[in-house]
Parts: C-alpha cells; sequence; structure tokens
C-alpha cells in the first residue's frame, strides 16, 4: 500500500468518524492508538476495506507518512497533548506537522507553537465543531499555527470541511499561534448562550403559559422555518418531540444538572482579561453552575416563595414576543462574542477575518444557523465594524424586537420564571446604547474609599484628579488601574 497522505492519534468516536471523512474525499490515512486492540477493532470494522492503515507504534505509523508528515491528535486536551508531542518529536524531520484537533486552551496552542517552531517542526491548533455526525460528513474548522503548515493540509481540510450552498468550505485560516483555538473558545461559548437562551424560551413557554409539549414541538418546527432556523432550535424541537417508553416526553425525566467541559468557561475568563463585557454567555456558564446545585435548589424549593406563575393575554401574541426576544437576545450574544474576538485580536496581535468566521460557524458547527450569513455581510460591507448593533440590519432587528423583549422579561420576572439570559442581554443593550452610565459615581466612590483618581468631562481623557473628600485625606493619590 502507497504511503498515507496524513496520520491521525486517537480512535475515540471524534477521531474514527474524522478518518473515515478524509479516506472517503480520497485521502489515505494511517491510524494509531494507545490501546492499539482499538487500532485492529477499527481496521478490521468500520475501516474495512478502505484506505486506512493501521500502525502499532508511533515509529510505525511516522514510517507510514508522506513528507512532510502531518499528525493530527485527536485526544484528551492538556497533558496527553503535550505526551504526544513530546512522543512524536524524536521521529519527526524539519518542516514536519503536528495537528492539535482537540479543544485545548488557546494559551497552550501559542506555548506548543512556539516551543516547536524553535526545533524546527510546524504545528496548527484548530477547533473542529459538529460532533459526531459533523466529523464524519463535515465539520466547521478552525486552524491556527504556524502559517507555514496551512498549505500543506488546506486541501485536506478544506475537503472535508462542512459546505455551505455555494460550495465554500467552512474552513479557512484563522491566524497565528492560538488564534484557531480562541477562536473556536468562543464558538462554544455563543453555544452556551444560545443553548441557555432556547431553554429558558421553553421554560417560559411550560410553565408561564402552561404549553403541552406537542404544542412546544410545533412552536419550535416553526420557528426553525424563519429567521431562527438553526440547528440547535431544530433539534429543540426533535427533542421535545420525542417519548419515552412509557410514552411520555423524554425531557422531563432528564435531571436537571447541566454538565459543562469548560471551553464557556474559558471564554468567560478570557473577557475578564481583556475586558470585555461577555455577560450572556458568563450567564450561561453561571446557569449551568447553579443547575449542578439540585440539591441545594431543592431544600431552597421548600423555604423560599415567589410568585406562581399566571398567564393573562393572548398565547400566540406572546409567542411572537417570545420569538423575537429570543432573535434580539441571540444578536446580543453574537455581538458581544465578536467584541471579545476584536479585543483579543488586538492583544494577541492576530488578523482575524471576522466575516470569514461567520463563514466557517456557516456550516458544519453547532451554532450553524441562517443567522451567521447576516454577519458576514455585516463584515463583508464594513469589515472595521466595532459592534454588530451598529451594523444596518441587526440595528433594525433589535429595534423591531425592542418592544417585544421587554414584555418577554417583564412578565417572566413578574411571574418569578429564571430568565438569566434573556435578562442580561437586555441589560447589555441599555448599557451600550446609554451614553452616561452611573460609573461616574462609582470613581467618585473609588477615589472616597481610595484615592483611585477620576477623569472630569470637563477636561481631556487621560487626565486624572484626586479629591479630597472629608477634608482629613492628603493629596496624594494611588496609581490608577484601568482594565
Amino acid at each position: 500500500m502507497s504511503k498515507a497522505d496524513i496520520g491521525l492519534i486517537g480512535l475515540a468516536v471524534m477521531g474514527e468518524n474524522l478518518v473515515l471523512n478524509m479516506e472517503s474525499h480520497g485521502y489515505t490515512v494511517a491510524v494509531y492508538n494507545r490501546t492499539v486492540q482499538k487500532v485492529d477493532n477499527f481496521v478490521n470494522g468500520r475501516a474495512k476495506g478502505k484506505n486506512i492503515i493501521g500502525t502499532h507504534s508511533i515509529e510505525e505509523l511516522i514510517s507510514k507518512l508522506k513528507t512532510p508528515r502531518k499528525v493530527m491528535l485527536m485526544v484528551k486536551a492538556g497533558k496527553p497533548v503535550d505526551d504526544f508531542i513530546e512522543l512524536l518529536i524524536p521521529h519527526l524531520e524539519k518542516g514536519d506537522i503536528i495537528i492539535d484537533g482537540g479543544n485545548s486552551h488557546f494559551s497552550d496552542t501559542t506555548r506548543r507553537t512556539k516551543y516547536l517552531e524553535e526545533k524546527g517542526l510546524l504545528y496548527i491548533g484548530t477547533g473542529v465543531s459538529g460532533g459526531e455526525e459533523g466529523a464524519l460528513k463535515g465539520p466547521s474548522i478552525m486552524p491556527g499555527g504556524s502559517a507555514a503548515a496551512w498549505t500543506h493540509v488546506k486541501p485536506i481540510f478544506q475537503s472535508i470541511a462542512a459546505k455551505v450552498e455555494d460550495g465554500t468550505p467552512c474552513c479557512d485560516w484563522v491566524g497565528e499561534n492560538g488564534a484557531g483555538h480562541f477562536v473556536k473558545m468562543v464558538h462554544n461559548g455563543i453555544e452556551y448562550g444560545d443553548m441557555q437562551l432556547i431553554s429558558e424560551a421553553y421554560q417560559i413557554m411550560k410553565d408561564l403559559l402552561g404549553m403541552t409539549y406537542e404544542e412546544m414541538h410545533q412552536v419550535f418546527k416553526e420557528w426553525n422555518e424563519g429567521e431562527l432556523n438553526s440547528y440547535l432550535i431544530e433539534i429543540t424541537g426533535d427533542i421535545l418531540n420525542h417519548k419515552d417508553e412509557d410514552g411520555e416526553p423524554l425531557v422531563e425525566k432528564i435531571l436537571d444538572t447541566a454538565g459543562q467541559k469548560g471551553t464557556g468557561k474559558w471564554a468567560v475568563i478570557a473577557s475578564m482579561d481583556t475586558g470585555t463585557p461577555l455577560t450572556l454567555i458568563g450567564e450561561a456558564v453561571y446557569g449551568r453552575s447553579l443547575s449542578a446545585m439540585k440539591d441545594e435548589r431543592v431544600e431552597a424549593s421548600k423555604v423560599l416563595k415567589g410568585p406562581k406563575p399566571k398567564f393573562e393575554g393572548d398565547k400566540k401574541l406572546f409567542l411572537e414576543d417570545l420569538r423575537k426576544a429570543l432573535y434580539a437576545s441571540k444578536i446580543i450574544s453574537y455581538a458581544q462574542g465578536y467584541v471579545l474576538m476584536r479585543y483579543a485580536a488586538q492583544e494577541f496581535g492576530w488578523n482575524l477575518n471576522y466575516g470569514g468566521i461567520a463563514l466557517m460557524w456557516r456550516g458544519g458547527c453547532i451554532i450553524r444557523s441562517i443567522f451567521l450569513g447576516k454577519i458576514k455581510e455585516a463584515f463583508d460591507k464594513n469589515p472595521k465594524l466595532t459592534n454588530l448593533l451598529l451594523d444596518p440590519f441587526f440595528k433594525q432587528k433589535i429595534e423591531s424586537s425592542q418592544e417585544s423583549w421587554r414584555k418577554v422579561v417583564s412578565a417572566a420576572a413578574l411571574n418569578g420564571i429564571w430568565i438569566p439570559a434573556l435578562s442580561t442581554a437586555l441589560n447589555y443593550f441599555d448599557g451600550f446604547r446609554n451614553n452616561r452610565l452611573p460609573a461616574n459615581l462609582l470613581q467618585a466612590q473609588r477615589d472616597y474609599f481610595g484615592a483611585h483618581t477620576y477623569e472630569r468631562v470637563d477636561k481631556p481623557r487621560g487626565e486624572f484628579f484626586h479629591t479630597n473628600w472629608t477634608g482629613h485625606g492628603g493629596t496624594t493619590a494611588s496609581s490608577t488601574y484601568n482594565v
């Protein structure tokens, strides 16, 4: 058998499916797994009769590859990636490429890129989104790292990636060092936000409107045919329609404690490091944390009481308000995510193509939606757009949804329905559109108790002042700190 175009280490379901995807597009793939029995099972099972070469050691894997050698790691993020890199290095030559396709932290990818480039090797850290089905049929792929490696992996990555309507692949070079994994992290944060928003809409339908699962299924099905068309809206409709063995809705029997793998949390930490208000994704992460406090919530529910939900009005009209509120909040989530990428690009020296990122997310990935086409159009029109809310299309959508959005948030608050993401989205909008926030008082407080100084509206920016508020303090001010 001829040598392989690429090698892949890690035959869990994502790894296996990516290998089958590559082979189906005409590439020969060599595979290795630390538990070598998995290699034999795969080669004699799903991969039987295909151009897939099983290997039983790192050395054998490398010997089966064309030069420059390309080895993709699909292993658990963290130490396992570093361990495999160390195992690979002795067998590789100058110009060979290691690719990490897991959910690594972007700072690890930056560190590994520098480390391997110093050894004459090339490194790619790439986000891969789409789950098991995406890996097999076409994921969204977000590569970054050593720019010199891109031309060698571009044909493979773009052929296996999902395609939009005109055939454009949902994969392109993102940027140097950790840029690819950073963009994947933001994608996952937006995914957290979308899922939380949809869950809140479900809770309003169920607890305030008293809708049946069949009714909710129909609403999500209808929503998926309009401007909310997306993978997550589609699967929500399917989930609400799924019955357990006894004929009851399965989702009712699922314990209300959500898990998380850390990428949403990383996005929130990155937002704090860059001073970016990622409030909606933050609430989505904290919402999962609150859900995990199940036993404490059960005890609290016995002693803490709120209003009993009671809806009076036109259910159909309110559902349209809810649809608009969901759409407006979704705009906020993406707007915040894009601001985070913009701030990170400034800090790390990346030249991100924001319209191109929207295109990469347009197909294959978990947050794929018709909505992303509008984001690409916005950045195509104005590549220097600072916030999606300032684009004419999104500005009009927010304005036309505003009354409905406020009705929904008010109704939920008055009826004790928990909607952290929908409400924080509205709060961000109200803060962002306000040319004067109460931070002037906050700065006065900081100066009063800590001599932290303040700027004045009647003086140039960058000039700082301190007031002796009590008459007992001195004129000495502390150093200023601005996020």
